[in-house]
């Protein structure tokens, strides 16, 4: 099937993850609509803090500039002493600018986010008033069924991703069963304006947690505003607006001006579906996929990395450039993460929060915790070993191995600065760590699906025939972090994760390849 023939990726729901899941598929070249059931996004309060793995994919989409340009930057994540209102040991997020190009996390409300991504969104349509109905999955597309302000229509489309949230009709139409718990106490998230910076000033870091044995709250400096987040005890009636400000001012003080904006109160869930796909046609995201709790920003931010995860799998199949059972990967790498990673996480979170024992979440080093908060420590299962880990255990930086977040360091290419994650965001890159000085072997750039550069500490000569594919690593500082043995060849994957590691030989990347995608290197022009 040629492009102009191709049928779109359908989409629905234009929350966070199904906006960026068509960010994701745009970025491709991948035909798509989005449909949203509503006749605008969403005006309520909802998630606020975005982690820098998500960054790292808006980033990769062409989303990023104008998030940041709303979004408040945090470089520290602060734990409040509630007894005393004093500081603890804060987390240092600049402990990560030999990992990420984003060494720190933002605050910017959901209902700000959405349009920003909506904005960024280009390649196809957002259908809104156009909710799904029904739909019917056959041998070579789904057909959708869907209510419109026009009356019931019919959608084609080669697939069907399903971003419809945490009561997702898709997830019930697959027969899908949700497991897991929903706790007992709920979580009250309330936004309001005070002055904590000049005529009340408190200098708590712009996101801060007040951990107490009895009571905790989480604060979170919004653009325009301040937001508290603190648990509601099983039962316990919703506060009115003057309880709830006199919640606020129980754990920050008195303060000369106050005012109540909004408030929600959410349902604490860790519950997940048993399977997330059906006949490769049909896939679950975010919250119809997982429900998780908002604590440590895990709800959101674990629906990216499935945003992450899917798209590239969706063009390599749609090009030809990799067989079906390459979106297999998809639920095996994904589900163990927000069944397992998730759930470690979140545990972590209310024993930490509640100052529980066994609180701790990573080895102990400023390192280690930064990676863990803000990284999520993802490695992927990609070889279905069971792999799921959403912490950093290794007090320093570990050498990479398969299913690693690739680590983002800046180097010098051809034509100037260059990152990694940069090199990969449209194909595989194998990345040779070498000594260009000895003239390795590294295959030609002719392949759109794959790219080859040497990483080397010597700057390779005009007349070395390497200078076009061999990347300037100035003291060896991206070689040591990636701790691999000389004479390495790294393979990356287009959403940033390691693919594999082996020995440089002829022709390795290539099996490499061919053995994830199913399919040989496709060539230029072809």
């Amino acid at each position: 099937m040629s492009a102009d023939q191709q049928l779109p990726v359908a989409v629905v729901g234009a929350g966070p993850i199904g906006l960026t899941t068509a960010l994701g598929l745009a970025h491709y070249g991948v035909p798509f609509v989005l449909l949203e059931e509503d006749a605008v996004l969403s005006s309520d309060t909802k998630a606020g803090t975005t982690l820098t793995r998500t960054l790292e994919i808006w980033d990769r989409y062409g989303a990023v500039e104008g998030i940041l340009a709303a979004a408040l930057r945090i470089d520290e994540i602060g734990d409040i002493d509630r007894a005393t209102n004093t500081p603890r040991a804060s987390v240092q997020l600049a402990e990560l600018v030999n990992d990420t190009q984003f060494p720190f996390v933002i605050n910017l409300p959901q209902q700000t986010m959405e349009p920003i991504l909506e904005a960024a969104l280009t390649g196809g349509p957002v259908l809104k008033q156009h909710r799904l109905e029904s739909f019917e999955v056959l041998d070579d597309r789904v057909v959708l069924t869907v209510d419109t302000p026009d009356g019931v229509r019919q959608i084609e489309a080669s697939h069907l991703l399903a971003c419809d949230g945490g009561r997702s009709k898709v997830r019930d139409a697959l027969g899908a069963t949700v497991t897991g718990e929903t706790l007992p106490e709920r979580y009250m998230l309330i936004d309001v304006v005070v002055d904590l910076d000049v005529s009340n000033a408190r200098d708590y870091p712009y996101l801060a947690y007040f951990s107490d044995r009895s009571e905790w709250m989480v604060l979170i400096r919004q653009p325009n505003c301040w937001r508290f987040l603190f648990p509601l005890a099983e039962g316990a009636e919703q506060p009115g607006e003057e309880d709830m400000l006199v919640k606020v001012k129980q754990f920050i003080g008195e303060v000369d001006r106050i005012e109540l904006l909004g408030s929600v109160v959410y349902n604490v869930h860790h519950r997940v579906a048993d399977h997330w796909s059906a006949e490769r046609k049909v896939f679950l995201m975010g919250d119809a996929a997982h429900l998780i709790t908002p604590m440590w920003a895990l709800g959101l931010n674990t629906g990216a990395l499935d945003a992450s995860n899917l798209p590239w799998r969706l063009a390599w199949v749609l090009r030809g450039w990799a067989s079906p059972e390459l979106l297999d990967g998809y639920e095996q790498e994904q589900r163990p993460v927000a069944i397992n990673g998730s759930g470690e996480m979140a545990e972590a979170a209310r024993k930490y929060m509640s100052h529980q024992r066994g609180a701790v979440t990573a080895a102990g080093s400023d390192w280690a915790t930064a990676y863990t908060r803000t990284l999520l420590g993802v490695r992927l299962d990609v070889a279905g070993e069971g792999d799921w880990s959403m912490v950093m255990t290794s007090a320093e930086p570990p050498a990479v191995r398969a299913g690693d977040r690739a680590p983002d360091l800046a180097l010098q290419g051809p034509a100037g600065r260059q990152t990694i994650h940069g090199l990969c965001r449209e194909s595989f890159v194998a990345l040779y760590f070498t000594d260009v000085r000895r003239r390795p072997s590294v295959p030609l750039n002719d392949s759109p699906a794959l790219k080859h550069y040497a990483v080397s500490r010597w700057d390779a000569p005009l007349d070395s025939g390497l200078r076009d594919r061999s990347l300037f690593d100035p003291g060896s500082i991206a070689t040591s972090r990636y701790g691999v043995p000389a004479e390495t060849v790294v393979l990356v994957r287009p959403d940033g994760h390691i693919a594999a590691v082996a020995p440089m030989g002829e022709g390795v990347a290539e099996e490499l390849y061919t053995g994830i995608t199913g399919r040989p290197v496709p060539r230029e022009g072809l």
